[in-house]
């Protein structure tokens, strides 16, 4: 079997929230770039990268340029692929940014093809350690809703059967660590005690603001404080985990495998947070898992639950699913989530096929 072919197209996605209908900025659109990688024997790999922003063009034509370097090879033999793509960049590329985020797509559509050729679902190719896996709802608890809002949102989520979610600290309007604390406990009055609730920062606190803060808020019973000051600040994030209770997720902004090392080895965070995308795809995720679970702790993935389940049930180490919905439209079928878990699907791959009036839909 060889590669043949590929096409990619850029998309932009609406960021709604369809779990709760609780949108930050109605009408705001994400850039995405989709790709399709085909082989000799009629089988096609899908991939699907992102966060180029302003510089979504130019991913794209990387996305095609990495592309460009498969045809003719072997799309079994991953991390010789790998290796080409590397070595075909030359000087162009470090550990980051838009070659990173271009080899992720087309990692991803290798195993996508791996997993068809052998007729077995991606999660059982990688390990197959369960093949159910939490999640949790994501994107509605943001930062910028009122109190009725958030309160709402977290009765949808409960209504629909989540038993654990995600809301946000680091409000708008430089607020007071006493009026940060009064937020968190209002999501955690509106769910109740045994309801998972983790608190993401998106890197917008100093590292002692995130001792003030966090100590402030270790009575409401987080289930992990994320990303709580800059990611690559290891010893910042290392005072942090070291002087709270509350467990300390963060990685969803470290690329590729080496800095993860450095984080880990730091003992910067408890909880490791893998991006797909940032780290290079399926192969580097895995290096990943497999590094932490060295160390004792677990992983969990950003975004993209659809294609991520995968990996978090494959691995032993794997703690849940970040179920943010925003890109689940382009499927015409996405895992089913029972009892607060999703399930794995027993479709050769991804178990993913492309909703082609989407793709026309969103077409950029």
């Amino acid at each position: 079997m060889k590669i043949v072919g590929f096409e990619a197209t850029t998309l932009n996605i609406p960021e709604d929230d369809p779990l709760a209908n609780m949108p930050e900025e109605a009408g705001r659109t994400r850039p995405v770039v989709i790709l399709r990688l085909r082989t000799d024997s009629g089988i096609e790999g899908i991939g699907v990268t992102l966060y180029g922003g302003r510089m979504t063009r130019s991913l794209h034509a990387a996305v095609e340029d990495l592309a460009a370097l498969t045809v003719g090879e072997d799309p079994l033999r991953i991390e010789k692929i790998v290796a080409k793509l590397r070595a075909g960049t030359g000087d162009a590329c470090g550990p980051g940014g838009i070659f990173t985020l271009a080899l992720s797509a087309i990692d991803v559509a290798l195993w996508d093809i791996k997993g068809k050729a052998l007729d077995q679902p991606l999660w059982k190719l990688l390990g197959g350690h369960r093949d159910r896996v939490p999640t949790y709802a994501s994107g509605s608890l943001r930062r910028g809703l009122t109190d009725a809002q958030a309160q709402r949102a977290a009765q949808i989520l409960l209504q629909k059967g989540f038993r654990e979610m995600k809301t946000q600290m680091a409000l708008p309007g430089n607020p007071t660590p006493a009026e940060e604390v009064r937020r968190v406990r209002v999501v955690r009055d509106a769910i109740g005690p045994d309801i998972k609730l983790m608190c993401d920062i998106n890197q917008r606190w100093r590292p002692e603001q995130a001792i003030d803060i966090g100590s402030r808020v270790e009575d409401i019973g987080l289930f992990w404080l994320e990303d709580v000051t800059a990611a690559d600040d290891f010893a910042g994030l290392a005072r942090v985990t070291a002087a709270l209770k509350t467990p300390i997720a963060g990685g969803e902004y470290v690329w590729g495998i080496v800095p993860f090392r450095h984080m880990i080895e730091a003992r910067s965070v408890d909880i490791v947070m893998i991006d797909l995308a940032r780290v290079g795809g399926v192969t580097q995720w895995m290096k990943v898992a497999g590094m932490a679970e060295a160390f004792n702790l677990p992983v969990v993935s950003h975004v993209m639950p659809e294609m991520l389940l995968h990996m978090v049930a494959a691995c032993p180490n794997g703690l849940t699913v970040e179920y943010m919905p925003w890109m689940l439209a382009l499927y015409e079928e996405t895992p089913a989530i029972e009892k607060g878990q999703l399930v794995l699907p027993d479709k050769p791959g991804l178990g993913l096929k492309f909703d082609e009036k989407a793709i026309a839909r969103f077409k950029a």
